[in-house]
């Protein structure tokens, strides 16, 4: 099944199963648009489904596409670079260029940076931070589907190294949001009037990382 949307044919991939009460769309990275319902749902009814919700999946698509341009090309601390390669350095950043060995494993690289900037900026606000915590241990890791995770048991942080690319006030967003587990390990009111405490426009910055 495909939908055409101005002059593009977009997959539409139907998931019915049988536990499934509701239809739900979506699109994903892969700029494909999944149908998740029940398996009686008949397709002339997801036909008719897709038709009324046009305008909603053509956001939705749109979306990717701006996530897609915000994740390519090279991305450090909120700075977009052209990538030149070259042989004769492993990483040099310049003006709006950055010269890229191709061998160089961007990912180890982009880890040991997270290593000294997300430490500085972690002792930064442990100790600006309006509630007493205990120093949680930092991990950084890549993670798919969270900004950060934080485990109140063993008062462990692990920061998702995607975070090195953006903006610091991004950063500074989620180490606030996890410290503030320590407290509060929901995400109750109270937990939001903390991290509100702590970081007065996060609403906005939890907008602006929708689109990354």
């Amino acid at each position: 099944m495909k939908l055409r949307i101005n002059d593009t044919d977009y997959d539409v991939v139907v998931e019915k199963k049988i536990k499934n009460k509701n239809t739900y769309i979506r699109v994903k990275q892969d700029l494909k648009i999944y149908v998740t319902t029940n398996i009686l749902t008949t397709n002339k009814y997801i036909e008719k489904l897709l038709e009324n919700n046009y305008k909603s999946i053509v956001k939705m698509i749109e979306k990717e596409y701006k996530k897609i341009e915000n994740n390519s090309d090279f991305n450090y601390l909120g700075e977009r670079y052209d990538i030149i390669y070259t042989e004769y350095c492993d990483i040099s950043l310049g003006n709006g260029k950055v010269f890229l060995n191709k061998e160089l494993d961007i990912n180890k690289w982009y880890k040991k940076q997270a290593k000294v900037i997300f430490k500085e900026h972690l002792d930064c606000i442990y100790n600006k931070f309006s509630k007493k915590i205990p120093y949680p241990d930092l991990r950084i890791r890549k993670m798919t589907t969270r900004w950060g995770v934080c485990n109140t048991k063993t008062k462990t942080v692990t920061l998702n190294l995607e975070l090195i690319k953006r903006e610091t006030k991004y950063l500074d967003y989620v180490i606030i949001h996890e410290l503030s587990h320590l407290i509060h390990p929901n995400h109750s009111n109270k937990f939001w009037s903390l991290v509100e405490e702590n970081c007065p426009d996060y609403k906005k910055i939890r907008h602006e990382m929708r689109d990354f």
